[in-house]
């Protein structure tokens, strides 16, 4: 009976009726008790993060598996719930899904040795494919148009920032991550350098910038500081809000200024995506060294 009301729970959840839900579990968890699922995750990604593992978009996932967990009252995890909420998004790709369960599988492999009640769901629930898509490579003419477009976003520190981070982007092969991450200090603007901490592998490591991009990107603090005088954080770039940026905040104006920019996907399994902008610029850089006979000093800058 238990576990039949659970699994209502779970349809009520997956039909988007969070209110019903509610109602729910009660019926199944009861008015007594916390679920210490929450502190399981928290420590485990404490865990791991302590041996060197980042587990940014992990962290990101696990945080939405336990809120539709405790939605549907439950203290563990159960392979029937952490598969429904895996498959949740309409239209995702199938490696994105595959991407969900994995999340959850792993944590709970750890929390197996702690609650022998925890079911550690099969990866071959939900298969990702072994097919990586070729990057999408952007041509000169794209990357203006795409800049172009974003200067047309409101309000105008919006406008700047998106336009600024793809150029950094195109100029420089940063991960939108590593942009993200920046703070004002990391910038050597009399020397032209760039320093990237912490990234993959927690390594770091400094970017020769052109003296384009050493202007385009004073000119874009020039702008940030005028209209955002007292921002809450010391990041390089920074939202209306005065925060500093997440992937969200890039990925979904993003797609947009692909239309206006009249840049398609390949595929619908082929998506183009700012990260295609790194590709893009090792491309680039291997047939400029080429053309010039290995000039090292030929790296463009900010288009």
């Amino acid at each position: 009976m238990l576990r039949h009301r659970s699994r209502d729970v779970i349809v009520d959840l997956c039909q988007g009726r969070p209110g019903r839900a509610r109602r729910r579990r009660c019926a199944v968890a009861g008015s007594g008790g916390m679920s210490t699922l929450a502190e399981h995750i928290e420590r485990y990604l404490q865990l791991r993060r302590a041996v060197g593992f980042k587990l940014v978009g992990e962290g990101q996932l696990l945080a939405e598996f336990l809120k539709f967990a405790e939605q549907a009252g439950e203290s563990t995890v159960r392979t029937e719930v952490a598969l429904a909420w895996a498959r949740l998004p309409a239209g995702a790709s199938r490696n994105y899904l595959s991407r969900r369960l994995r999340a959850v599988r792993s944590f709970a492999r750890y929390l197996h040795a702690l609650d022998p009640a925890c079911e550690v769901p099969s990866i071959e629930l939900l298969r990702a494919s072994k097919y990586r898509p070729a990057p999408y490579l952007y041509s000169q003419e794209e990357i203006v148009a795409l800049m172009a477009a974003a200067c047309d976003l409101d309000p105008p520190l919006r406008a700047a920032t998106m336009e600024t981070i793809i150029g950094l982007l195109a100029c420089t092969g940063l991960r939108i991550g590593e942009a993200l991450r920046l703070d004002r200090e990391d910038i050597d603007h009399s020397s032209g350098l760039l320093t990237v901490r912490d990234s993959k592998f927690g390594k770091s490591r400094e970017v020769l910038l052109h003296p384009s991009t050493v202007r385009a990107l004073a000119s874009y603090a020039e702008i940030r500081d005028r209209l955002c005088p007292h921002p809450k954080t010391r990041s390089l770039f920074i939202t209306t809000r005065g925060t500093r940026p997440a992937h969200p905040t890039i990925y979904q104006p993003f797609r947009a200024l692909l239309n206006q920019a009249g840049i398609t996907d390949v595929t619908s399994q082929r998506r183009v995506r700012p990260h295609d902008l790194r590709h893009s610029f090792a491309v680039n850089t291997l047939l400029g060294w080429y053309r010039d006979g290995g000039d090292v000093g030929s790296v463009t800058g900010f288009v």
